[in-house]
């Protein structure tokens, strides 16, 4: 059955856990500017049940020395998510672990995996995108294509890799609302799971995305699992107003094209 149909059906009968899917700490993202512990009361307060910490990875735009032995490095990475596990012991909210991995600017969200998972795996950034991709299925995760049509001063054209993908990031927070939709297009195209995230780096009071689940979630497989059970529904949330995104116009009509060149990648 259609992904999309089967969502729809569930969604009336949904409590409302609310997870953000995309996120960034100063311990390990260069363009963090927050530690991983401070931001749990700051989402508590913003209505969320948990957070997914997904730090630019080693290949991208990283907070971590290159020169180090590959162990130390990924100790260092998950830094700031430890803190973040630290800092909500005691709390009403889940901390859960992923990584958002660059190719050549075509970003992934990663689920499934763990820090055990990064030690064992010190060759991942020798592998191509498919060979990132197989690898990560052996672990039984997904690979997620964060804001696969962003448009950037630093980025040349767009990369989509539809024959890689097991879902596509429709909504994020840093992005002007007709690069949302023109994601939202796509991946209604594929007939892939959506997800929706802020892409958050620093505190602020602008509109966050996330995911409603059916129930609370204790690590990132399970959000996986309830990714393609299709129970998780990407939404938006502004002033405490919690909006499904496929409900939100500007958010599924793209009003223009890319002005980038789109390269789309093949691997047959």
């Amino acid at each position: 059955m259609n992904f999309l149909l089967q969502r729809e059906r569930r969604i009336s009968n949904m409590n409302k856990f609310l997870y953000e899917t995309h996120s960034h700490t100063k311990e390990a993202s260069a363009c963090g500017r927050v530690s991983g512990g401070d931001y749990i009361d700051y989402m508590i307060e913003r209505g969320f049940s948990g957070m997914i910490f997904t730090d630019h990875f080693l290949n991208g735009n990283t907070a971590i020395a290159r020169a180090l032995p590959w162990e130390e490095k990924i100790s260092l990475y998950t830094s700031g998510y430890k803190k973040a596990c630290a800092a909500a012991k005691g709390k009403d909210f889940d901390v859960l672990f992923g990584v958002e991995y660059n190719f050549e600017g075509d970003e992934y969200l990663i689920y499934g995996i763990d820090e055990k998972w990064l030690i064992e795996n010190e060759d991942i950034m020798s592998l191509s995108r498919k060979g990132v991709y197989d690898r990560v299925h052996e672990a039984g995760a997904v690979m997620i294509q964060a804001h696969p049509y962003r448009e950037r001063d630093y980025l040349s054209e767009i990369r989509l890799t539809p024959e890689i993908c097991d879902g596509i990031e429709v909504y994020n927070a840093a992005n002007p609302d007709n690069q949302n939709a023109l994601a939202y297009i796509y991946a209604e195209k594929l007939k892939v799971p959506m997800t929706a995230g802020s892409d958050i780096h620093f505190f602020y009071e602008g509109p966050m995305g996330g995911m409603l689940l059916p129930e609370r979630i204790k690590d990132s497989g399970e959000y996986v699992e309830a990714l393609f059970r299709n129970e998780a529904v990407p939404v938006r949330v502004e002033n405490g107003e919690i909006i499904r995104v496929e409900d939100i116009p500007e958010l599924v009509s793209p009003k223009n094209p890319p002005t980038l060149k789109v390269i789309n990648i093949s691997f047959s």
